[in-house]
């Protein structure tokens, strides 16, 4: 590389994106035009930055397989930064193992970790799991290592593991601050908040309160029945009992352990469960068939007993009965959870993170527009959702070649 192309990296490398700019701008060879798609992309301007990277990409000869592969790893971060979540994730697969093959092992992490971002967004924790196995992050520059930190602190939170989390945050906070990049540092910083934020509520005997996500935690390892509304499966300890396509008997579920100790009337049950306003005899019958069905799955855990009044719940080993409920509860929450990121998500994107149908997240969304909740713009195929209206942007990107020293 020429002086120019490696002061334009270490620039990119420390987070200067408009130094990087001055000295590549007017340039169109292929890693100035590499270097001038990551600026832009640092910039906030993602679609100019894809097309300056396809470029590039094309730009380079046939036998530059490392550098070629380098652009399609950075194509695939603006593609999670997009939340384009159809981008094809064999060609970073295969980007990846090409890095590894010519001992590009800083590029071939990055690779990794974005793997593993994509993974954690669809939710295939086993999967991102098996990706950071054995993996060793300490020869990797700041930068890369709190990527990787990053990475291994996302699976630790969704997995309920507070102190692992707060391990891998706090070595990522490190690593960001060795690295000098700003905007590195303030993702991290935001990624520490979840574990100061609430995450659930907790209902028991008719009372509510907050928890923290050590809280949810600690409450799961109790030993107490926990009707968990956040996943719909009801367990004690590591005993669980998934009623998520279920969901007729988990309304049931929940109703009766709100109320627990106590018996909950048929009328309630069948306005809980069923949506009924007005109980007739056919709808006391189905209740009588679904309280079955729900005894029938929970008993290992509870009782399921009918009273003169309606039915109730008793534990068989547990305690205490308690509902463990979202922070928010709405018809769309998981829309709006995925929202909550700050990022634009484009309905098909929605769809893959939330299993769900296009059609059925369509609907959600203009349901929330309406409400004020959501934004959009742009239309057809480039329509993106958003809330609150931030603009994304990546923070650790690749260079087209490796620095001096790694």
């Amino acid at each position: 590389m020429d002086s120019l192309i490696t002061a334009a990296a270490h620039a990119l490398a420390a987070g200067d994106p408009l130094g990087a700019l001055k000295r590549v701008a007017l340039r169109d060879d292929a890693p100035a035009l590499a270097l001038r798609g990551i600026a832009m992309a640092q910039l906030g301007d993602l679609n100019r930055a894809k097309v300056l990277l396809k470029r590039a990409a094309h730009a380079f000869s046939p036998r530059e397989a490392v550098a070629r592969a380098r652009c399609i790893v950075a194509e695939a971060e603006i593609a999670l930064v997009s939340r384009d979540l159809t981008w094809p994730a064999k060609a970073l697969d295969a980007a990846r193992a090409t890095l590894e093959k010519h001992g590009d092992r800083v590029n071939a992490a990055h690779a990794r970790n974005l793997e593993v971002r994509r993974l954690l967004l669809i939710g295939h924790l086993d999967e991102a799991e098996r990706r950071l196995d054995g993996f060793d992050p300490s020869p990797l520059p700041p930068a890369s290592r709190a990527a990787h930190e990053l990475a291994v602190a996302g699976i630790a939170i969704r997995r309920l593991r507070t102190g692992p989390a707060r391990a891998a945050l706090g070595l990522a906070a490190r690593a960001a601050r060795a690295s000098g990049i700003p905007a590195l540092m303030a993702e991290v910083e935001s990624a520490s908040l979840v574990l100061d934020t609430p995450a659930a509520r907790l209902v028991v005997r008719g009372e509510e309160r907050p928890l923290l996500l050590d809280e949810v935690e600690a409450l799961l390892a109790s030993g107490a029945l926990v009707v968990d509304a956040c996943r719909n499966v009801v367990r004690v300890a590591d005993t669980v009992v998934s009623l998520a396509t279920r969901p007729v008997l988990f309304a049931l579920a929940r109703a009766l352990a709100e109320a627990w100790p106590g018996d909950v009337a048929r009328s309630t049950l069948i306005a809980r469960a069923f949506r009924g306003k007005d109980a007739d005899e056919s709808h006391r019958a189905r209740l009588r068939v679904e309280a079955g069905r729900l005894r029938a799955e929970l008993r290992t855990l509870a009782d399921v007993s009918a009273t003169k009044r309606g039915f109730a719940l008793a534990p068989r080993r547990a305690g205490e009965v308690v509902v463990l409920a979202p922070p928010v509860e709405e018809e769309h929450a998981a829309v709006l959870a995925f929202l909550a990121d700050g990022e634009s998500w484009s309905s098909s994107a929605l769809a893959i993170a939330l299993g769900a149908s296009s059609r059925t997240v369509q609907r959600a969304l203009e349901q929330l527009a309406l409400a004020g909740k959501v934004q959009s713009f742009g239309r057809g195929r480039a329509r993106r959702w958003m809330t609150p209206p931030l603009t994304g942007f990546p923070t650790i990107l690749l260079l087209p070649g490796p620095l001096p020293g790694y």
